[in-house]
């Protein structure tokens, strides 16, 4: 049986369903909107009668967008840097995590206070580029990857995580002969399916909207990120664009729908990972946060 519910429950319940609308609404309509501009023709955007559906519907912004070669190229290199990104920030999280999340290890709590210590102070912005560059990283992917491959956030995630698995497993799995790696990539990986996904999906964006390091890092066009291209699309190379187009469908076009057109070319790839990872995301965040 469902339990009653008193005249100030439902009260509550209303104003909390009713604050969770807005919010939504909120956080939805700019999505709509932008999708709404970016398929509208100049007329009914000049008038401002473009709201939640588009009006005078027209292809011609996404044409123009990805007719661009720099803007293809720069989708595949983003794609290449946030696969390779992930993959290398995974596996150094996750080796890091591991003998840090296990108490028996001396100097444990000092190490992390020396880690947490780097998320309110690092060595600014001019030594970090000395270094990038006296490593030999300049302009190349590895710039991107390797400053920030570890983020310190996500690191105690996991570590807090891996604290809340049994250690009576790994003593099993010591009794049986398995060595510490074994361990790690045996019982540990596959238990912590829940937080690598979290971690993931964290990482995938990162990467996915990086901007001020390659910003910082990057000097050849072929190398560009999707963002860097964003901005140069939305603040230098629009009239470019739209001289591409034949004289039709540039009078369909103006800044506003090659705006929106771009930012939804460069969101919708990352927005379709989530779906597909969103349980795992929920209950990493959840249990690792308890676990913490």
């Amino acid at each position: 049986m469902k339990p009653d519910i008193t005249a100030g429950g439902r009260t509550f319940q209303i104003i909390n369903y009713t604050v969770m609308f807005i919010l939504c609404l909120t956080f939805i309509y700019p999505f709509v909107y932008t999708l709404a501009v970016s398929l509208s023709d100049a007329k009914h955007i000049l008038e401002g009668s473009v709201f939640l559906f588009p009006k005078g519907f027209t292809l011609s912004a996404y044409r123009a967008v990805l007719s661009d070669q720099g803007l293809l190229h720069s989708l595949f290199f983003t794609a290449m840097l946030t696969v390779c990104g992930v993959a290398a920030s995974i596996i150094m999280t996750t080796l890091a995590a591991y003998p840090l999340s296990r108490t028996g290890l001396k100097g444990t709590g000092i190490i992390l206070r020396l880690i947490v210590f780097t998320m309110y102070f690092n060595g600014g912005i001019i030594p970090t580029y000395l270094l990038v560059k006296n490593l030999g990283l300049l302009d190349t992917m590895g710039a991107l990857i390797w400053p920030d491959v570890i983020q310190t956030f996500l690191l105690i995630i996991m570590i807090s995580y891996f604290r809340g698995i049994p250690v009576e497993l790994e003593e099993a799995a010591k009794v049986e002969g398995c060595s510490n790696f074994g361990i790690l990539v045996k019982i540990i990986v596959p238990l912590a399916k829940p937080v690598i996904a979290t971690l993931v999906i964290y990482y995938a964006v990162s990467y996915w909207n990086m901007f001020q390091q390659a910003l910082m890092y990057i000097q050849s066009p072929a190398r560009y990120t999707l963002q860097i291209k964003l901005y140069q699309v939305l603040n230098v190379f629009q009239q470019d664009l739209t001289n591409s187009l034949d004289a039709a469908s540039a009078k369909t076009v103006l800044p506003e729908n090659l705006k929106g057109a771009m930012v939804l070319v460069t969101a919708v790839p990352i927005l379709f990972v989530y779906p597909w990872l969103q349980k795992y995301f929920i209950k990493g965040v959840t249990i690792g946060s308890l676990k913490g």
